[in-house]
C-alpha cells in the first residue's frame, strides 16, 4: 500500500517560497529532507524542478508534473498527479516536494505530512503551503530546535499522519 507524504519547510503563516526560491536555508532541514527522500520517488512541479541548483536530485526517482514540457534532464515527466502516482504505485512512499499548486492538489490524498515548522513570519512570500485541519491529523514526531549560528530561526520537525 503506497503512502503519499508531503514534505516542506513552512513559516507560521504557511509561507514556503518567494520568487521560486525557498524562504529558509536551514542545514538540518536539508539533511532531514535528504534522509527521508533518498531511495524514494519525489514528485514536483516544473518550477520546483527549475529551482533545484543542480537539477534532478541524486539517488531518488525524480518526477516532474508539467502540462507543456516533457524534457527535464534526469527526471520523468507526467501531465497529471494521477498519472504520476499510477506510474509509481509499487513504491512504498512517494514524496511531494512542491510547489504550492502541487501541494494543494496532493493534500487531500496525503497520508503523511513531514513539515519543518519555522517559528517566523517572513515579510516576503509568494508561495504557501495549503491550510490543513490539524484535527484530522495525529502528530507522531515533534522535535524543536533553537536558532543557532547555522539556523536563523527556531524550528520544529513535525510529522503528521492522517487519522483513520
Amino acid at each position: 500500500m503506497q503512502k503519499l507524504a508531503l514534505i516542506a519547510a513552512i513559516a507560521n503563516n504557511n509561507a514556503i517560497g518567494f520568487e521560486n526560491k525557498l524562504i529558509y536555508w536551514l542545514p538540518n532541514d536539508l539533511k532531514r529532507f535528504k534522509a527521508l527522500t533518498t531511495g524514494h520517488t519525489i514528485i514536483m512541479g516544473s518550477n520546483t524542478f527549475r529551482s533545484l541548483p543542480k537539477g534532478a536530485l541524486p539517488n531518488r526517482r525524480n518526477i516532474v508534473l508539467s502540462r507543456k514540457e516533457t524534457a527535464f534532464p534526469g527526471a520523468e515527466a507526467f501531465s497529471s498527479l494521477e498519472e504520476a502516482l499510477l506510474a509509481c504505485k509499487e513504491e512504498e512512499t512517494v514524496y511531494i516536494i512542491g510547489g504550492e499548486t502541487l501541494y494543494r492538489a496532493a493534500l487531500p490524498l496525503a497520508d503523511m505530512l513531514c513539515l519543518t515548522e519555522v517559528n517566523d513570519t517572513p515579510e516576503n512570500a509568494d508561495a504557501f503551503f495549503p491550510d490543513f485541519n490539524r484535527e484530522e491529523w495525529d502528530i507522531i514526531e515533534n522535535e524543536t530546535f533553537p536558532k543557532d549560528e547555522k539556523h536563523s530561526h527556531e524550528y520544529s520537525f513535525v510529522t503528521y499522519t492522517k487519522k483513520e
